[in-house]
């Protein structure tokens, strides 16, 4: 049984860091969320450069290729939407949704948010969460942040947008690298009321 009747956006963006995305797509199918995946051009060249693996455009294979990554095969219910289909369901605010999480976050997509810019699914998506009210995350990664950085955060930040940088905590005490990539993604999910990542939370001093 699905955890929620109402899916959750992802969005993917070029930027580096896509084990990020890969992580919050396991630990939400394990949940039993609904998924509406949609992952920019970028994406594809960003897959190609960090692991040398070619992302399928064809949403079946597309879907069937997320799985792979994030290890799960059945659970769960995921759809991918092509960059380019901004007829999709998820472009239209008659379509509700729990929120949107872009995960990780490019510059380039926080600036176009910034201003209103609308050029693929992805920025329609997230332009739609912010005109009908709703829960928009993003999970920027980069590094160091230009002024020019910080000022379109300040905006997305005034707008409603919660900005969770990929910065991970250590009083977890993190053995892996998915240690600190699941932090981030647990508190990306936080924004969201989605706890469905194993995580130890800070509990004060004892």
């Amino acid at each position: 049984m699905l955890n929620n009747t109402k899916p959750l956006i992802l969005g993917v963006s070029g930027a580096s860091g896509l084990i990020y995305a890969v992580r919050a797509i396991k630990f939400l199918l394990e949940a039993e969320y609904r998924i509406e995946l949609v992952a920019s051009k970028s994406t594809y060249m960003v897959w190609q450069s960090e692991q040398d693996i070619r992302m399928p455009p064809e949403p079946t294979a597309q879907e069937q290729f997320w799985r792979e990554q994030a290890g799960v095969a059945l659970l769960g219910k995921l759809r991918c939407h092509p960059w380019s289909d901004v007829g999709a369901n998820i472009a239209s605010g008659s379509f509700s949704t729990l929120g949107m999480i872009v995960m990780p976050c490019s510059m380039s997509t926080v600036a176009k948010l910034a201003v209103g810019l609308s050029s693929d699914l992805l920025e329609r998506a997230a332009d739609v969460q912010l005109k009908e009210g709703r829960k928009l995350v993003i999970v920027p990664r980069e590094t160091p942040f230009s002024l020019i950085h910080l000022r379109n955060l300040t905006t997305l930040a005034e707008a409603g947008v919660r900005v969770v940088p990929a910065i991970p905590a250590w009083y977890h005490n993190p053995q892996t690298i998915e240690d600190l990539v699941d932090f981030v993604v647990a508190r990306a999910l936080d924004q969201l009321d989605i706890d469905c990542i194993p995580i130890q939370r800070w509990q004060g001093r004892r």
